[in-house]
């Protein structure tokens, strides 16, 4: 039995999901489906009907459901201990899927294992990734990729991916599990575990212009974790500094255009980010 169940959830995304499928590269058997969530371009179809002809498993929505709901569809028709949910744009690395299977086989008590990423746009870098769960940043800002390897059993006890709205899902999840206690292990040092493509049209980028209100509903759905920052601030292991920025430079603070500007500039800079 396989040790990984991958869900890759597609709305109208043709060539990049046949990319991201044939990312998938392990020594190991891994459970794969596709989640169709309602698509009606031809190209789109032409790749599901390809990747259906070749072995891959598709699972087809009769109406549009969102991102969530279609991660939810791919829990539902999986079993493998372990779930990766890779976006239809996104990019697996090689080999790294049994990598974080071993961090968590060694670690019973962890819910997920993550690692750093490769951001693929107008400059490639690699975004760095902390090394644990950190309820403090998490209430702040989502320094945490959703393509990361997830326990099925706590999945499944949190009732998978809430539809929150566009991109925040992933947030809310990270939310549940430190509100949870639950731990979170890195998969090493420098270690890739997915490419993510930068652009224009991925929901995270049409979704700050709501960001407050949406802060707003993450906070009320999550009145513990809130409730006890204090105490998570004191076991952070941020540095003082940070824990006295976060509060001002993320939360639910109204975002500007300029600071894409002030973003790219602290990439250069190596802020967040690791060298190649």
């Amino acid at each position: 039995m396989a040790r990984v169940s991958v869900i890759v959830p597609c709305f109208e995304d043709g060539p990049l999901l046949a990319e991201a499928v044939a990312s998938i590269e392990e020594l190991e058997p891994v459970e794969l489906v596709v989640v169709d969530d309602c698509s009606t371009t031809g190209e789109t179809l032409a790749v599901l009907d390809r990747l259906e002809a070749d072995g891959i498993r598709i699972v087809r929505h009769e109406q549009n459901r969102g991102l969530a709901e279609s991660r939810n569809t791919g829990l539902r028709a999986t079993a493998a201990p372990y779930v990766f949910p890779l976006d239809s744009d996104d990019l697996a690395v090689p080999g790294a899927l049994a990598r974080m299977a071993d961090r968590l086989d060694g670690h019973p008590g962890a819910a997920v294992c993550f690692g750093d990423y490769e951001e693929l746009g107008a400059s490639n870098l690699v975004r760095a990734v902390p090394p644990q769960l950190d309820p403090f940043r998490i209430a702040y800002t989502n320094e945490y990729p959703v393509t990361s390897l997830f326990r099925r059993s706590v999945l499944e006890e949190v009732g998978g991916w809430r539809m929150i709205g566009a991109g925040y899902e992933d947030w809310d999840l990270w939310m549940t599990l430190a509100e949870r206690g639950e731990q979170g292990i890195h998969a090493g040092p420098g270690v890739l575990t997915y490419r993510r493509r930068v652009h224009a049209g991925r929901m995270l980028s049409r979704a700050k212009r709501e960001h407050r209100a949406l802060y707003a509903k993450l906070q009320s759905d999550h009145p513990r974790l809130f409730g006890e920052l204090r105490r998570h601030r004191r076991a952070s292991e941020l540095s003082s500094v940070r824990k006295l920025l976060y509060p001002l430079v993320y939360g639910g603070r109204r975002r500007f255009v300029a600071e894409r500007r002030l973003k790219a500039l602290l990439d250069r800079l190596g802020v967040w980010t690791l060298r190649r």
